[in-house]
């Protein structure tokens, strides 16, 4: 019997842009785990066309929404949270993913990653 599983995909074949290491300051709003609204400043660890990953101190849910503002342009974006990391003293580590794109939210250009490619010995032939 042949096993059509794929092999997972790394997390730089899975990325749709670049990702670049950027601190920059931000503002989020939303509402933490009990309902209560929350504002807080806080920094960018990495950005790309899609989202980010932020330090937060707040607690946020996986899966909840949150508005991310960007004080210099002052754009703002509807976000989901994707992720939640470790703590560390600047705060736990969050990711967020943009709910409409945004590729110059965060005031740079990113390039855009190509899709992974089989390699040639998976590939069926045409012929049969």
């Amino acid at each position: 019997m042949h096993d059509n599983r794929m092999m997972p995909l790394s997390d730089d074949e899975k990325r749709r842009s670049s990702r670049l290491f950027r601190r920059i300051s931000v503002q989020v709003r939303g509402l933490d785990p009990d309902g209560h609204k929350f504002r807080e400043s806080c920094q960018t660890i990495v950005v790309n066309a899609q989202g980010g990953l932020i330090y937060l101190n707040e607690t946020v849910e996986l899966g909840g929404q949150l508005q991310v503002v960007n004080p210099v342009t002052d754009e703002e974006q509807e976000c989901r949270v994707v992720y939640i990391g470790d703590v560390s003293d600047r705060g736990q580590r969050v990711g967020l993913e943009f709910l409409s794109p945004a590729p110059h939210f965060w005031g740079m250009e990113f390039t855009e990653r190509e899709a992974p490619r089989q390699p040639s010995s998976s590939r069926k032939s045409s012929t049969n």
